[in-house]
């Protein structure tokens, strides 16, 4: 998809400021001419009114009370008289549609919403993993290429990093992916596998492994380079992360962090190596998840200015949510990182779950997975015999490539005032409702973020795929709906995601709209039905699925009925 972007402002603007003084009225107050005697028996307090005080607190009080409504009703007349329409409008482009939520449906919670927990759902790094959660615990990939004679850290991604390859040639978009990364001198395999077991916390536990080769044509015996690879891990909620400094000095050491979330419990993140790496860190306190990449750089460039090392530090801040891994080692070789999350629950088996994601016991379920993969290629999209290998391996990689570019972002669309209209504070913008969105992107390096417009086409590939899957991206796309029917039709959502996208296209205009592709997938989960090519648990699914979205389908039709209609020719 391409195309400007939307601009969205936070607070409401406000009309020019009315003066209203001349409307008050005065009453003069004047002084008692006589005070009535009262006779009494008794010597009690005076009394001013010969009414009880009881009487007297419950006159005052309603006397508030209608004080304080006649307030709220003059001040909302007031508004809506003198408001503007154009404001009168934005108001309604950032209020959601008052429907039932798709992402509520029984369907995406318990274990359909727990095994997509965690996922390769950053697409905008070469590698990175994230869980379907505002505030994440995520993880990710440096390392550092050498060209010309200068040194580069890899993270984000980027065509003018000058790549030879880079992209998943394999990923089922949920527990299992394989991608191949060139880059010059450098060939290495990033495999990720996820797995449930006994004494797992929610979500589970995932392994990374990294299988990393000398690129070059000619390798000189005895002049090995050695490869530095910087695997971090971070908290966005800010809750601290561990690193136990002592393990670094000892050559077998295993554990690299540990920490402790609300939502999966204490977890530990452990390496595993087939042969010696060195292994050095550095723990930062940030919030800016988004500037990782110049906190590493600035760290390695401070360090070997220092002592002409290049290395991380060693050092931890007070509270650091980010721990950077430094591992360097001499080609080849082959790295499992393993992430197991419910350490601190009772029976949680930590030593064998973690031998069942690294080694022997990994590879084979890695080449299990990636059999799975292919064998369900040829079923689903019926190749087998009607195309080459070479074409099929193409085929292969363009669908891996799709679902490992699927992404979770959450933060709010920025929305474009009306011309001539701007905040107390300057902004020109107005804040959607913060919302998440589970979405593939169509580039991870131009474009690694949600497009209206090519994500129905995306699903009619991932609809034939898992159909579960498609169609809670597609419930995540209809909850972004608001009153007038309207989807932002382009998503930049949160710091990583506005730290891709040049300033001038992140607004997004209430008065544009992308064609509505996504009724192409809603015709083929309908043609399926209809065609038995459903099991009857999927067919309720998608039964009831259709139902709910029918609301937010029918405001979407109206909405471009009403606002981008044409003549018609004949």
């Amino acid at each position: 998809m391409s195309g400007g972007s939307r601009r969205t402002a936070r607070n409401r603007g406000r009309p020019p400021t009315i003066d209203a003084s001349d409307g008050k009225s005065h009453r003069d107050s004047r002084p008692v001419d006589a005070v009535r005697k009262v006779r009494s028996r008794d010597h009690g307090p005076i009394r001013l009114m010969d009414v009880s005080l009881k009487t007297l607190l419950w006159l005052g009080f309603g006397f508030l009370a209608f004080i304080s409504v006649f307030l709220l009703i003059y001040n909302h007349h007031w508004e809506s008289w003198h408001e503007s329409p154009a404001l009168m409008r934005l108001r309604r482009v950032v209020t959601p549609l008052q429907a039932s939520k798709m992402m509520d449906l029984a369907q995406f919670q318990g274990e359909h919403k727990e095994s997509l927990y965690w996922g390769t759902y950053r697409p905008h790094v070469y590698f990175g993993i994230r869980a379907r959660t505002p505030q994440s615990l995520i993880a990710g990939l440096m390392w550092i290429s050498m060209r010309n004679g200068q040194y580069f850290l890899r993270h984000v991604c980027q065509d003018s990093d000058d790549l030879s390859t880079y992209g998943w040639k394999d990923h089922n978009g949920r527990s299992y992916g394989r991608q191949l990364i060139v880059d010059h001198g450098l060939s290495f395999t990033t495999s990720f596998l996820k797995e449930k077991k006994e004494g797992s916390g929610f979500g589970g536990d995932w392994a990374v492994r990294l299988d990393l080769q000398n690129a070059k044509s000619i390798v000189h015996e005895g002049n090995e380079e050695t490869t530095h690879l910087f695997f971090y891990i971070a908290d966005e909620e800010g809750n601290s992360l561990n690193v136990k400094k002592q393990l670094f000095e000892t050559r077998d050491a295993t554990l690299l962090a540990f920490g402790t979330r609300n939502d999966i419990g204490g977890w530990e993140l452990h390496l595993d190596s087939q042969r010696h790496v060195d292994t050095h860190f550095s723990g930062f306190r940030t919030h800016h998840m988004h500037n990782l990449t110049e906190l590493v750089q600035g760290t390695l460039a401070f360090q070997a200015r220092r002592t002409g090392e290049l290395q991380l530090s060693d050092t931890i801040e007070e509270s650091s949510n980010v721990v950077v891994i430094q591992i360097s080692t001499v080609l080849p070789a082959k790295l499992d990182i393993a992430f197991v999350s419910g350490t601190n629950m009772k029976g949680s088996l930590v030593d064998q779950r973690l031998h069942s994601l690294t080694g022997e016991i990994l590879s084979t379920r890695l080449d299990e997975k990636q059999k799975e993969f292919e064998d369900k290629y040829l079923r689903y999209f019926k190749l087998k015999d009607k195309v080459d290998s070479e074409l099929m391996a193409v085929g292969r990689a363009a669908l891996g490539n799709l679902l490992g570019g699927i992404g979770y972002f959450y933060g709010q669309s920025k929305i474009a005032l009306p011309e001539g209209y701007t905040q107390k504070n300057g902004d020109k913008f107005i804040s959607y409702w913060p919302a998440a969105l589970f979405t593939a992107v169509p580039s991870r390096s131009f474009f690694p973020r949600g497009f209206l417009w090519d994500e129905g086409f995306h699903q009619m590939i991932i609809g034939r795929w898992d159909a579960d899957l498609s169609m809670d991206i597609i419930g995540h796309w209809l909850d972004l709906i608001n009153a007038d029917g309207w989807i932002p039709r382009e998503q930049i959502l949160g710091a990583e995601a506005l730290s891709k996208v040049p300033e001038e296209f992140v607004l997004q205009y209430s008065t544009n709209g992308n064609p509505p592709t996504l009724f192409l997938v809603i015709r083929d989960l309908l043609n399926g039905i209809r065609s038995s090519k459903f099991s009857p648990q999927e067919t309720d699914e998608i039964t009831d699925f259709l139902k709910r979205a029918y609301v937010r389908l029918n405001a979407w039709f109206q909405w471009f009925n009403s606002t981008q209609s044409g003549e018609f020719l004949f």
